[in-house]
Order: C-alpha cells, then structure tokens, then sequence
C-alpha cells in the first residue's frame, strides 16, 4: 500500500467524492455564521446544518468538503497523550435528501479499498442495533462476514443531539496490527487500546427527535458522514500517532530544532512539544479566519491557545518569540488545501508575535504578584495558596493554574484546587446563565422560520430606487398573515426591492411602501436565510395585502448619504494600508447615512502624524474625481486581479468587485457613489482601541464634515465668551489661568499641610516601642488621603526607622496609612497586613505592599480604637 500525504489524501477523497457526484465545496471558516449554539466549528456537518434542516436549499443535494474544525473539551489532555489535538480536518460527503445507506456504504468500501488501497481484511464495521438495513448492505452486497461485523448500542452508534435530526450510525474501523494492541486476551473492534482505530463514521439521518425521546421518520433522510484526515493519514502511513504524519511531523521536528530537545527521550519535554505542535496549527488557522485574542468567546480559546504555546517554549528552554516561524511551517504543509493561510501570512505572524510579547510580560507580572502572595503566605505562616488568589491570578493576569502550582511546588507550598474550582464553576454559571437559548439550528427561533423556503427576493437597488413588485409574504411580529392594518407592526416580503438589507457594515435602506390603498413606512431593511430580504416597519395608513403590486421607494438622500460613508471606507482601508503597513486588516465596518465606523486590526494606536497622513490621503483621491467602477465576475478570478476580500467573509461563486480608479480594489455587495469626487470630503473624528490588537475610526463624509465645522466653530465661540476674549486670544488666556490655578493650588497645598501638623500637635512623645520597633500610631481629623501620605512621609523621617499608622477622620469616612521602613520589616512588619486588621476595627477594608498601604473605613467613631490596636498587631508580626 502506497504512503499518501496528507495533502493528497484530501485531494483523492475530493476527487472521488466528485466524481459521485458531489459539489466539492471549500472547507467554512472557523467562525460559525448564524449559528450562536457554537463558538468555533467543531464538525464537518456543523456549517451545512440549514441544509439539513431544510431552512436552506442547498447548491447541490450531493455536497462533499474538507473543513477545519477545532474541539477543546479535551485541551487539559493535548501533549500528555498523542491521540489527543485540538485542530483537525474532516472529509464529509453529504446528502440531502438524495442517496442514503446503500450508496453511502458502496461508496466508503470503495474509497478506502480501491482508492486508497487499505487491506479489506483489516477493516471491521459496526452498525447500531438495530440497523438491520446497514447490516444487511454490509453482509450482503459487500460480503463482509456476519462475524466482522459489530453490532453497537446507542451510546457508540446513535448519532443525536437534543431535539433535532439524528439517526444510526455504521463505523468503519481498521485493525493497525498487534504492534498497536494490548495484547489482552480477547482484544477486538471497540476496545480502548490503539490497535482498532475508526477511520470513517457514516450517520444516516433518519428521524426527528422531538427532544423528549419520541421519534418520527423524516421525510427527507439525509447522509451526513465524516472521516478524519489525520487519523486516515495514522493508518495510511502506519505510524504510531497524528504527531507521526508526515506534515505534522515536520512541524514536530521544527519545535525540536528550535528548542534543541529530541523527542521521545523524555516524557515532559514530549508533552510540551506535541503541545506546541497542535495548539499552534489551531491558532494559526484561526487566526487566518480573522479571530483576534481576547477575553471571551472565540477569541479567548485563541489566546489559551497561543498562551498555553508559549508557555511550553519557556519549559523547553525556547528563549524569544517562536511562535510565528512554527506558523510558516504549517502554512507551507497546508497551503494547498487552504490557500487563505499565505494569503493572510503576514498577518497571522503579527497577531501571534504580538501576542506572544503581551504574554510574555503577563508571565513576569504574575510572577511577581505571585510572590506577593508568597510573602503573605510567609508571614501568616501558612503553606496553602487560597483558590480565590488562584483564580484571581488566573482570570485577571491570564496566569494559567498548571503554571503557578508548578512554581509553588518548587517552594514547597501546594493550592486550594477545590476552591479554584469552586471560583472556576462560578465563572462558568455565569457565562453559560449569559449564553443565549437556540434551536437546534443554533439561531433564536423567529416569525421568520415559518416562511416557505423557496421565497425569496431579487434585489434591483443597484440600478433603482423606486420599484414596483408584488407582495409575497406579510408577517406580524409573531406570525404570518394574509394583510397588515393600520397601526400594525409588521415585515413585507416582495419579489423584487430596491432596498439594500443590512449586509457587510451597510445599514439597511429606509422609506416607504405604497399601495392604491396604504403605506407601510420602512423603518429596517433585513436579509434572512435563503435570499429573503424583509422590509421592518409599521403600517401609517389603510392596508396591505399578500398578492397586490406596490410601490417600493427608498429615502434617497439616507441612501446618497450611506454611500458616501461606504465608498469613503473603501479609500480609507487602502490609505491605512498605505500609511500603517499591510497587515491591516478590516475587522468590521458600521455605514450609516450619519457617519462611518471602520475596525482594522493594528497593534498601537495611531499617531497624530499617521492619522493626518490617512485623512489627506482619503481627501486626494476625493478630489481625484475617480471613476466608481463595479464589475461582476467569478469569486477566483476576483481574488487573482488582486480585489481585497473580507477575513472569515463566505462570498457566493458571482462576486462584485468595486474599483475606485486604480487606488482601491474590493469584493463588496454594497452600495457606491458613481465617482469619488460625490463624497466631496472626509474628517476623522477618533482613533481608539475596542480590543487587544483591533483599532477603530470614526469618521464623517459631505454635509456630515461641513455640519461638525460648523458645530466645532460654535463651542470655540462659547469657550471664548465664557472666557471673556476673541477666539484668536484664547491659547493666551487659558495660559493665564492656568498659571494663577497652579499658584492658588500650591498655596493650598502648603495650608493644608501647616493645618495638619497643627491638628497633630506634637506626636512624637506618643512613638512608643514594640518589641524593639518604633511605633507611631496616631489620629488626625479633616486631613484627605494626599495630606496623609505628605504626613506620613514626614513623620517616618522624623522616626528614623519604624512603623507609622495614621488614621484620619473625614465627616462619615475613616482613611487609614501605614508605612514601614526596611528595618522594620526585617523585623517582621508589614504595612499591608497591619492596615488589613486595622481597618476591620473601622468597618473598612484594604491592603497593600510590605512597605506602604492604605484603607478606609466607614465608622468613624472607633477610629481611636483602630489606631489603640496597632501595637498589638505590630506585635503579632514581629519575630
């Protein structure tokens, strides 16, 4: 048996799946759309779900992918085995509808043992139960002997989940040889030991499953199945494990190079390194599906992802930054199948090398507040770091949990790890009461899912702005009907529209539909499932029925207006790619009549020079008066005359592409003035972060600039009449007042200090000593937290060396000071942990560093008791 790659295994299932017929279709981004039941695709059938439901008629009723998909319900287990990853592809081919078991099962015997050319004595199928259909497909028409072939209960071969299609599966499992067994007596077909490794899973989806365990057949039964590429390539090359074939593996070996350890010599060092190699492919794709590193959802799998990375570079010596150069290597072993990957290359390297920095200075800043926490520990005599301080330097400095047990175990101290977890479930509760309730379709169940799958909508707005067309649908909001009344709510459906709907940052269009008897105003224009774009708004006067022809006209200065903002987005991304570097990148855009929003990804903010620079830009080619041109071609051949496209954007084979001279190429379905020179100028209003790496501009276009002169020119008058001068004296003015603030500030200052010596009197006769340490602890009245700090600098001086505690009473408020010197510490005092007892004295709490700390407190009447107890505190610490 030949050896394939990887790289030509995918391509011979494609080739064979075709050639049965199927559409092959290229892998989905990572990101699910519509879909809010998924953070990240995690199955070759999750993106095709609206075939399968028939909300969606699908290309072809025989489809077939290759689609990257990333699970991480096992994350704590990658590295420590090698059959566990978070990354993988899986071949699919799909029915709707079309052929079911018979042809689905000839079909995967025939890949397999013809194509492939596995042994057909080595490879076993199961069924479920009571699939006596598959059985007999598999005993009868391809010969497999009644004893290879294994019967399954629902747990192994009942493919469902919740309420929804589901169906029995039949498995294809091949013996990889006794080398793979456990040599247990009786070792076959589901044993736990690698020796049987299924490689293929047919799920013949037959029944609905009403969520309580009542089933009904479909009336369209589809085939939904699935095979692992790596795991196909384990035993096609007969290697022990996925980090074994040949693309990994040289990915394996480059993590090797870099970290100069040899793998398979010792455990730890294997665990890190077959981390590295499978955490990084994820992010790498991820990323190249337009996921940022963040906090939450998708984004904060992202960032476990490439933290936990490089994390096991630090534990394999691995000094510097290395994640990008371990991306080149799985870019160049997948581009093949996903040309994305070089496309986004720069990119990619950015967002993980910027990443890996931020971590970086993450891991030291929680080493230190780790040793922080060490010194408390030291000092209260205990041996034990709290769950709450753990989940505390997990969830806030991003320190994974694994990383801080390892440090204290070196130190001898150990974790509350059911109080980290108590803190962790808290976390999840709360995330998953956030989540949202979806149907099996993953999107919330609405009016609009009752609508006949074959209505749909022919947008005309690219060449009109009033039409006429007939009604095909009328909703309320909560169900169909034949005709919307006066005062109702409502959506109307049309054959044709000349209404954008809301798509690629555009707002919908606004205006009105007419009838010989009503008018409908259209407040939201939508698009939804299968084409269908629904005019929202409500019925001003008379009535509207299904079947009649009406009027649609859209407001055409609201339309005029968004496409200013839209053809000025389109200048702007090519100018801050000009200015700022190619890895920009468009993460999202908003465009309304008022204003424009543009999100790119970027790593620091920009300057003031850059912003000037990218607005003069955008202002050249608006008086350039270039030609607005749009042309529609195929999606390829669009990317080839080097038309920018959207990251994670899923384009339809027919693309437009919107040319603005020679300066901007874009695929965009949007809406566009007819020549740069309609948008007649462009203001950048703010430049400001939204997320790690994502920066956002508002700007405004036409009249919009002229009305915010305008505005500016108001606010300078007012400023000028508050402070008494002309415009032109104003710099001046605020100079002078600025001047006389900081004098009136200081002469303040230094009052107030005078006021809170004289309200201290002379303490120093109240210095006592504890245990050897001097002790200052005293109360003051009507002094805030700044003049404390002052005093309190000033009596440690007078002290020498010692503890100081001060308490100061502001009408309901108590604040509290404590600072101890070097000596004092040595001695065993802590300024933090004395403020903490303290200020419970005065219903307050509080901390803070060995040397100084502060606290309030909101009873001020046992102030004097607070300050009374220092001594005994004082004395508790000192050894």
């Amino acid at each position: 048996m030949k050896k394939y790659g990887v790289n030509e295994l995918r391509q011979m299932f494609l080739d064979f799946m075709e050639s049965k017929g199927h559409l092959v279709m290229k892998s989905f981004s990572l990101v699910p759309q519509g879909d809010k039941s998924l953070l990240l695709i995690n199955a070759g059938m999750a993106p095709l779900k609206p075939y399968f439901t028939g909300a969606e008629i699908p290309p072809r009723t025989r489809v077939s992918t290759c689609q990257k998909c990333i699970r991480t319900g096992d994350i704590e287990n990658v590295g420590k085995t090698a059959r566990h990853g978070t990354f993988f592809e899986m071949l699919g081919n799909f029915s709707f509808g079309d052929y079911f078991k018979k042809e689905a099962i000839h079909w995967s015997w025939e890949f397999l043992t013809e194509v492939v050319g596995l042994d057909a004595n080595r490879l076993y199928p199961s069924v479920y139960l009571e699939d006596d259909e598959a059985f007999d497909i598999w005993n009868k028409e391809i010969g497999i002997p009644a004893d290879r072939i294994f019967r399954f209960g629902k747990e192994d071969n009942f493919w469902e989940h919740g309420a929804g299609p589901c169906g029995p599966c039949s498995e294809i499992y091949y013996d990889r040889g006794e080398k793979y067994g456990c040599g247990k007596p009786g070792c076959t077909v589901g044993c736990d030991c690698d020796r049987y490794m299924e490689v293929w899973n047919n799920v013949f989806t037959q029944f609905e499953n009403d969520g309580n365990g009542n089933y009904t057949t479909l009336k369209q039964k589809n085939i939904d199945t699935g095979m692992g590429l790596e795991r196909l390539a384990v035993v096609v090359q007969d290697v022990d494990s996925i980090f074994d074939v040949d693309t990994i593996c040289a990915l394996r070996n480059l993590v090797c190079e870099i970290s100069g350890k040899e793998y398979e010599k010792n455990y730890n060092d294997d665990v890190s390194i077959r981390l590295i190699t499978d955490h990084i492919r994820s992010a790498t794709f991820m990323i190249s599906d337009g996921i940022m590193p963040t906090n939450e959802g998708r984004g904060y799998v992202l960032r476990r992802l490439i933290r936990r990375a490089a994390r096991h570079g630090r534990l394999l010596g691995i000094e510097g930054t290395f994640l990008a150069k371990l991306s080149e290597e799985v870019i160049n072993g997948s581009k093949a199948g996903y040309p994305e990957l070089e496309e986004k290359k720069e990119f990619i390297f950015k967002v993980l090398t910027n990443e890996e920095n931020q971590f970086n200075k993450t891991i030291d800043q929680g080493l230190r507040i780790l040793g922080e926490m060490e010194d408390e520990m030291k000092a209260a005599g205990e041996k034990t770091l709290s769950g709450e301080n753990a989940f505390k330097l997990y969830d806030t400095y991003g320190f994974p949990m694994d990383l801080t047990k390892e440090i204290l175990e070196e130190k001898g101290y150990d974790i509350d790890e059911a109080g980290f977890q108590k803190c962790m479930e808290e976390q999840r509760n709360k995330a998953r009461s956030a989540r949202e309730v979806t149907n099996y379709m993953g999107a919330d169940a609405t009016v609009y899912d009752d609508i006949d799958v074959n209505v749909t909508t022919e947008f005309v707005g690219y060449d009109h702005l009033t039409f006429d067309s007939k009604v095909t649908v009328l909703t309320t909001e909560t169900e169909i009907v034949n005709s919307l009344m006066e005062g109702q709510k409502g959506t109307v459906f049309t054959e044709q529209t000349p209404f954008y709907a809301t798509m690629g940052g555009q707002v919908g269009d606004t205006g009105v539909i007419e009838t010989a008897n009503g008018k409908f105003v259209v407040e939201d224009t939508i698009k939804l499932r299968g084409g269908k774009f629904g005019h929202v708004g409500h019925m001003e006067s008379g009535m509207i029925s299904t079947g009649e022809t009406v009027s649609l006209k859209v407001d055409e200065a609201a339309r005029r207006d968004t496409e200013k903002n839209h053809s000025a987005t389109h200048l702007l991304q090519k100018a801050l790619k000009t200015v700022l570097g190619s890895h920009v990148e468009q993460k999202g855009s908003l465009v309304t009549p008022d204003r424009l929003r543009f999100d790119f990804a970027h790593f620091q903010a920009m300057t003031a020079d850059e912003i000037a620079q990218v607005e003069a830009l955008v202002n050249k080619e608006i008086q350039a008066g270039l030609e607005v041109r749009t042309d529609v071609m195929d999606v390829e051949e669009a990317k080839k005359s080097g038309a920018m496209a959207l990251f994670g954007e899923k384009y339809d084979q027919k693309v437009r592409v919107v040319s603005m001279g020679d300066f901007s190429k874009e695929l965009c379905g949007g809406t566009h003035v007819a020549n740069t020179g309609n948008i007649m100028l462009f203001k950048i209003v703010s430049e400001s972060g939204i997320a790690a790496g994502v920066r956002r501009i508002e700007a405004l276009t036409g009249n919009g600039v002229l009305e915010y002169y305008k505005k500016q020119e108001e606010l300078l008058h007012e400023a000028a009449k508050a402070l008494k001068a002309n415009p032109a004296e104003i710099v001046e003015k605020i100079g002078h007042l600025q001047g006389e603030v900081k004098a009136l500030s200081s002469e303040n200052e230094s009052l107030k200090s005078k006021l809170a010596q004289g309200a201290l009197g002379d303490v120093m006769d109240k210095v006592v000593e504890v245990k050897g340490v001097k002790l200052l602890a005293a109360k003051v009245d009507g002094v805030d937290m700044n003049g404390l700090r002052d005093l309190g600098d000033q009596l440690k001086g007078k002290l020498g060396e010692g503890v100081v505690l001060l308490a100061a009473v502001n009408g309901e408020k108590v604040n509290l000071l404590a600072m101890a010197t070097d000596a004092a510490q040595k001695a065993g005092a802590h300024a933090g942990n004395l403020i903490k007892a303290v200020a419970a004295i005065v219903g307050g709490g509080g901390g803070g560093r060995p040397n100084m700390a502060q606290a309030g407190g909101k009873n001020p009447a046992k102030a004097q008791e607070a300050v009374d107890a220092a001594a005994g505190i004082l004395e508790g610490q000192i050894k």
